[in-house]
């Protein structure tokens, strides 16, 4: 680090901050679908990765297509609603057939999810191979532009970050402003009392999780424009994901932004500087010790008592 310049570190900060974007932009899409499973129903679903690896497989399938039928230019943003509609399909279908017979069961849901999760990346393996696939891009996600004559910001981190704003805000806005949030919240704080005054509670954890799901499948057609896919990709996100949901604090949407983009971050620029494995040993260590002194995270949900 010692070798660089004062304006070459500059450089390179805004350079490795840009290429954390990415990773804070598929962090934060991975950390919504957990925050909005594990955060709202107490679920700790160990194939969130694999979620978001059938979004990315869906997106590489509408590739293949677009590519036969010469309509590359066009087909991504529609491979990112199919994305997220297959996903929560499957989600919707696993709550029904699996999780809802494991609720207040975490050590069981823990381990169903964990085969399920083994289940869906041997199907991966079984349908697409072993080898990773990658997405043929549009032009218009390709190359980059320079504010400086050193420094290059790619096209597609821009876009994943817009598109992780968009489902951001649309997270927040189907919480807190839509009759729907409304029955979800109130199921979470007090599902007796929900269930008396005529909401559905089963219907609403259906569709939490599959919710939750379905944002992961957009986090998968997000990381095709930055990496190839294969049947494992998913569960190289999954500890950093939780880990995300953790720090941020449970159920605080203003959290996980905030964690995913620190985590992001640092992983990112301290990676540029160590080695990998050490980049992220160190983000972990500053974690750790930040959850000891806040257990509940950096935004923990108020209760009232």
């Amino acid at each position: 680090m010692f070798d660089y310049s004062m304006a070459e570190i500059g450089n390179i900060v805004v350079m490795q901050g840009f290429s954390g974007i990415s990773l804070f932009s598929v962090l934060l899409l991975m950390a919504l679908g957990l925050a909005v499973i594990f955060g709202q129903m107490g679920v700790i679903n160990m194939a969130h990765g694999e979620f978001m690896a059938l979004g990315a497989y869906t997106t590489v399938l509408f590739s293949q297509v677009a590519v036969s039928y010469d309509i590359v230019s066009y087909y991504f943003i529609f491979a990112i609603v199919a994305a997220f509609i297959v996903a929560f399909i499957v989600g919707y279908l696993v709550e029904y057939g699996l999780i809802r017979h494991l609720y207040k069961r975490p050590l069981d849901t823990l381990l169903a999810t964990w085969g399920l999760s083994l289940i869906m990346q041997q199907t991966f393996r079984s349908i697409f191979g072993a080898k990773e696939v990658s997405a043929t891009l549009p032009d218009w996600l390709l190359g980059s532009f320079q504010p400086t004559p050193d420094i290059d910001i790619p096209i597609n981190g821009v876009f994943v970050l817009v598109l992780a704003a968009v489902v951001t805000v649309g997270v927040y806005i189907f919480m807190f402003r839509s009759r729907w949030g409304l029955r979800m919240r109130a199921t979470v704080q007090n599902r007796i009392m929900a269930g008396a005054v005529g909401i559905n509670t089963k219907k609403v954890d259906r569709v939490t999780f599959a919710l939750g799901c379905g944002i992961a499948g957009v986090a998968g057609a997000a990381f095709t424009t930055i990496a190839s896919t294969g049947p494992t990709t998913g569960s190289l996100y999954i500890v950093d994901s939780f880990m995300v949901v953790v720090f941020g604090g449970a159920a605080s949407l203003l959290g996980t932004i905030a964690s995913a983009f620190g985590i992001a971050q640092a992983q990112s620029i301290l990676q540029f500087f160590m080695t990998s494995s050490m980049g992220k040993v160190a983000t972990l260590m500053v974690i750790v010790g930040i959850l000891m002194m806040r257990p509940e995270g950096l935004f923990a949900s108020k209760l009232r008592k």
